[in-house]
């Protein structure tokens, strides 16, 4: 027990003191994750935008198929991305593999799916009187589309929150895709491994409380978009 208090305030030491080497982990990871949400939010949103409002043979079987991918293991996309930025795989020309950009694009397709479904599920939350109310004002279909697409902006970035939740907190991809480079590619999860392996336990309690903080700062924004 007196290990674990010792190594808890010698973590709180090392945020207080902004230690370089806590406030690089943390600076990456969250530029990491960042990027690799916002580029999501980019191709996803409209993505689901697409798949809502048009009707189409085994519409039902995709958005089935996508809420499954909610749950996808990341080392299993972790390995994906492995094969597909190896030597062999058909990136492998570009060098991306252990590299940030790689971790970016293996975190992008992680998150993919949440953010595509939790976009349809938005969309889907809006009354089809929205749609008719803003034809019938003389709106075009695609007006009445943005309008919709209002309506359900806060759902919207709630699925935004949650894909940029599910990046910065993932393990798999960071370790099989980043390699866990010191000063290029470690970021929290990586990192919190290494070092308890390693007995740092001070480093990885810092960097767990910093991860544990984003993760509570995340769940209130995102309840505050609820509550709106």
């Amino acid at each position: 027990m007196n290990e674990i208090t010792t190594g808890f305030l010698k973590a709180i030491e090392l945020i207080v003191t902004l230690d370089p080497e806590v406030m690089e982990i943390a600076g990456r990871s969250l530029a990491i994750s960042l990027t690799a949400t916002l580029l999501a939010s980019v191709v996803c949103i409209p993505l689901g935008g697409l798949v809502h409002f048009h009707d189409f043979t085994g519409k039902r079987i995709l958005i089935n198929i996508i809420q499954t991918l909610y749950s996808l293991p990341t080392v299993s996309v972790g390995l994906f991305v492995f094969l597909l930025l190896s030597r062999a795989g058909p990136l492998g020309v570009f060098g991306l593999l252990f590299t940030p950009t790689g971790m970016v694009i293996g975190q992008m397709i992680l998150i993919s799916p949440l953010m595509i479904g939790f976009t349809i599920s938005a969309l889907s939350a809006i009354g089809p009187q929205i749609k008719d109310t803003a034809i019938s004002l003389g709106a075009s279909n695609f007006q009445a589309i943005l309008t919709i697409i209002k309506e359900a902006r806060f759902a919207i970035l709630a699925a935004v929150v949650l894909g940029f939740g599910r990046a910065i907190s993932e393990v798999g991809i960071a370790i099989m895709i980043g390699g866990n480079i010191r000063g290029f590619t470690r970021v929290f999860t990586s990192a919190m491994a290494l070092e308890t392996a390693r007995g740092d336990i001070e480093l990885s309690m810092a960097l767990g409380i910093i991860l544990i903080s984003l993760a509570l700062v995340v769940n209130l924004l995102l309840n505050r978009i609820q509550q709106r």
